[in-house]
């Protein structure tokens, strides 16, 4: 069965950036399960995926712009410390989730200067070329009650 709009989806990956580091991968445990179309993993790698069968075993790097997008330097900004807990002991690189209009998201502490914080809210990978090592382990039919959710159900399911 081929990978197309509306299948259940389980992958193994290794994700690389530009500099062959190591970021992230399955090894080791469950596959990556996802419904094909959904948007529930990166626009290039789906559109990698799309006609890909069960055992298929290849390589695909994804531009920044079918990834997380470029980086966006408005969206680093000054914060004032009272803006984050009193307890926490701010450093570079600590991240925080934030909510915004655009839903959840990601922002990293790259400074802290008396009482001024600066945080990036791009993505991590923002302006990243990702190399992914796949292999697809199953596609199947997904089940209504799937569909309906918008995910897969069981080990491994992006959300």
């Amino acid at each position: 069965m081929e990978i197309s709009e509306g299948k259940a989806v389980f992958i193994h990956y290794t994700l690389t950036n530009a500099q062959g580091e190591e970021l992230d991968s399955s090894k080791g445990g469950e596959p990556l399960g996802y419904i094909h179309g959904t948007g529930s993993i990166i626009p290039g790698l789906e559109k990698a995926l799309e006609g890909k069968k069960e055992g298929d075993v290849f390589e695909v790097t994804v531009p920044p712009e079918e990834a997380y997008g470029e980086r966006d330097e408005t969206l680093i900004q000054k914060l004032p410390r009272s803006a984050f807990p009193a307890e926490v002991d701010l450093a570079p690189g600590m991240q925080f989730q934030a909510r915004s209009s655009a839903g959840t998201q990601i922002i990293t502490v790259t400074a802290v200067e008396g009482d001024e914080v600066t945080v990036d809210s791009n993505h991590p990978l923002a302006g990243e070329s990702l190399t992914f090592a796949l292999e697809v382990t199953e596609v199947r039919e997904a089940t209504d009650e799937e569909r309906l959710h918008g995910h897969v159900h069981g080990a491994g399911w992006a959300h």
